[in-house]
């Protein structure tokens, strides 16, 4: 797992770098982002009891995700060492913290990170819980979002010419597809990731 981690916070870095290169000193409200991903989480989970809803258990996973990248970027922000960032962040991990309901679970992460404006992984861990998602799937899940989000920064998301919506679904859905049919212990995954993105992605024309 530790190892995994290093990986995660190297690309996390790079991905950083590439929206901008001095990113520590920007003063990224990083815990912002956490919240209100975490909201977008229960909305893809559902919580309105008027309705019938049916838990959109990937959606939600790639929600995580999104929150992972936000909290390996404050810890980056701390300029500890990959290799002592990466055992604490571990020992986090197995040491899950959660509610009796996968709902509350988020909520408590929304509360938590708006308390201290820090990164929760215990927290997380136990939302990960709630979803049977093991650590390798969050890392196999995260390298492909890692991968889209490097896509949309080469195709205009900063400027505000990306196209997020690709026929009628957003892009995380397509991603969602493409992960179940490639092969994530491929040398080449990332790339078998990327070349499939490009090739989903709608040409200007037809948007």
């Amino acid at each position: 797992m530790k190892q995994k981690i290093i990986t995660m916070l190297e690309l996390q870095d790079d991905m950083n770098s590439k929206v901008n290169a001095d990113w520590r000193n920007a003063g990224n409200e990083w815990y912002r982002a956490i919240w209100i991903e975490s909201a977008e989480m229960l909305e893809h989970f559902g919580w309105k009891w008027w309705k019938k809803q049916v838990p959109e258990v990937m959606q939600v996973k790639l929600e995580v995700v999104d929150i992972v990248h936000f909290a390996l970027s404050i810890r980056l922000e701390q300029g500890q060492s990959l290799q002592n960032m990466a055992a604490e962040i571990a020992a986090e991990f197995d040491s899950p913290e959660s509610t009796d309901d996968i709902r509350t679970s988020i909520e408590l992460l929304a509360k938590q990170t708006l308390i201290d404006q820090g990164a929760h992984f215990s927290i997380i861990a136990g939302v990960m819980q709630h979803l049977d998602m093991p650590f390798d799937e969050l890392f196999e899940i995260y390298v492909g979002k890692n991968v889209l989000n490097m896509f949309r920064q080469d195709n205009g998301y900063k400027e505000g010419t990306y196209q997020k919506v690709w026929d009628g679904r957003e892009d995380n859905e397509c991603l969602a597809d493409i992960m179940k049919r490639l092969d994530s212990n491929s040398v080449s995954f990332k790339n078998d990731i990327y070349d499939e993105l490009t090739n989903a992605y709608p040409a200007p024309e037809a948007a």
